[in-house]
């Protein structure tokens, strides 16, 4: 945990963005995985860490916005737990950890929601995406899990938006210690990246350095020749020489703050002709894209300079043609870029995701688009000093989506159909990086993974 006063000052924020009514807010529990005492690996709901940072099971807390008490619910444990899990500490304890004075049996927790509830006032809490809070949630004000997203407080969800969106100096320094082990993973999966190493292998290696480091991975590892599958969680194929490996993984911290970072690297250590010509149009797109970054411009404009500067480049190579800025507006380029350029990063890797993209992501000012491709840019909004964000472009060859445009004749004026069909079987190269928003301009986060060419060709299959 931080200090203390870090707990008590964020709580003190909190009330001052949430007019009126009680905030209900809902740690997790253990979750079965295939009987009731053998459970999944065990991670604490976000927002509850960033209030109160108690990384324990069963816990819950309520904050009164008109009178500024504080709350805790937790139940003391018996001394069956003790002889299978070894002394614990008290509710009382936890709750002087993070500065509040007011603990109860979790039980208890019932009868402050129905009392404010029939006091007339409001309810605060935010959308649950565990079953088994969806469960209590409903026995606790009676909404139904399918109500409950809509019925959300949206108050509240701005209000955390707000506080969670801008990394303060502890955090931030808990993020470079994230950095370091992700250093490390990444180096040392470039350095597995040879002929007859098996993708297991690699992803077996990368956890366990998460886990030497004291956390754990920030989410299931990308580790894959098959690099045109953007979330491909499959790790059994073997590696073979010329592959691109493409890997997208990152560390959680002990307080659960997140890295994520992604390298292609070519396996048995030189990238041919073609496939360094594609690495050096992301890398442009990334570089440019990072460069333009500062307080007060906006995420989407940084996409949409990637993904001109991929488009040109993929011009260049007779895979696109036509006015590259009109390809972009329309879309087109979304058939090697199918992604946004990045997210929000923090206590969740795709920080508050379960709050909902669009209140993270954007506001008034800057809309989500509906085209293809920039529809799933998670992050749009202006830049704060304090944001920390990856910055993940890619280019990819998918043989389904390249058959389906090409069907249907789609952006011929813009894409050279029987050049991108010379890549089917190209796969895929991402590069992703941590990014600090400053006063004045942006900060990379943690020791450099290597990424020009290279760079990654020296350290790429060696021991």
């Amino acid at each position: 945990m931080f200090h203390k006063d870090i707990y008590v000052q964020r709580r003190n924020k909190l009330t001052k963005l949430v007019n009126n009514g009680i905030v209900l807010l809902l740690g997790n529990t253990d979750v079965p995985m295939n009987y009731a005492s053998n459970v999944y690996h065990w991670r604490q709901d976000s927002t509850f860490l960033y209030f109160f940072g108690l990384d324990y099971q069963n816990m819950a807390a309520v904050i009164d916005t008109d009178n500024g008490t504080e709350h805790l619910f937790g139940n003391d444990v018996s001394l069956d737990d003790i002889i299978w899990m070894g002394p614990q500490i008290s509710t009382a304890e936890k709750a002087q950890a993070c500065g509040v004075s007011s603990h109860h049996p979790y039980s208890k927790l019932q009868d402050v929601v129905a009392g404010a509830l029939k006091s007339g006032r409001k309810v605060h809490f935010l959308p649950p995406y565990r079953a088994e809070n969806k469960i209590l949630l409903e026995s606790l004000t009676g909404i139904k899990p399918a109500q409950q997203k809509e019925k959300a407080s949206t108050e509240l969800i701005k209000a955390v938006v707000a506080l969670r969106s801008v990394k303060d100096e502890f955090e931030i320094a808990e993020l470079e210690k994230g950095m370091d082990t992700a250093w490390l993973m990444h180096t040392t999966a470039m350095k597995m990246a040879r002929p007859g190493v098996y993708e297991r292998e690699i992803a077996g290696a990368i956890e366990g350095i998460a886990l030497a480091a004291g956390g754990m991975l920030s989410f299931p590892a990308i580790v894959s020749r098959r690099g045109e599958t953007l979330h491909n969680h499959y790790h059994g194929n073997k590696l073979e020489k010329n592959d691109l490996l493409l890997v997208d993984t990152g560390a959680e911290t002990s307080l659960h703050y997140a890295t994520d970072h992604s390298r292609t690297t070519p396996v048995g250590g030189k990238f041919t002709p073609k496939q360094k010509d594609i690495y050096q149009a992301v890398l442009e797109a990334q570089v440019l894209s990072i460069e333009s970054m500062k307080p007060g411009a906006t995420n989407l404009s940084a996409h949409l300079l990637a993904a001109e500067t991929l488009a040109n480049r993929l011009k260049d190579l007779g895979l696109m043609k036509g006015d590259i800025s009109s390809a972009v507006q329309q879309g087109a380029h979304a058939l090697f870029m199918p992604h946004g350029l990045g997210h929000m990063m923090g206590l969740d890797v795709h920080d508050m995701e379960d709050l909902g993209e669009n209140y993270v992501g954007y506001d008034d000012e800057v809309k989500r688009s509906d085209i293809f491709g920039t529809a799933f840019l998670r992050l749009g909004r202006k830049y704060q000093p304090g944001f920390v964000l990856t910055v993940e472009p890619g280019c990819y060859f998918i043989p389904a989506l390249i058959d389906q445009w090409q069907g249907e004749g789609k952006f011929r004026e813009y894409i050279n159909y029987d050049k991108v069909n010379e890549y089917r079987d190209f796969g895929g190269i991402r590069i992703e990086d941590d990014i600090l928003i400053t006063d004045t301009g942006y900060k990379m986060l943690g020791k450099p993974i290597p990424k020009t060419v290279e760079e990654v060709e020296e350290i790429a299959g060696k021991d």
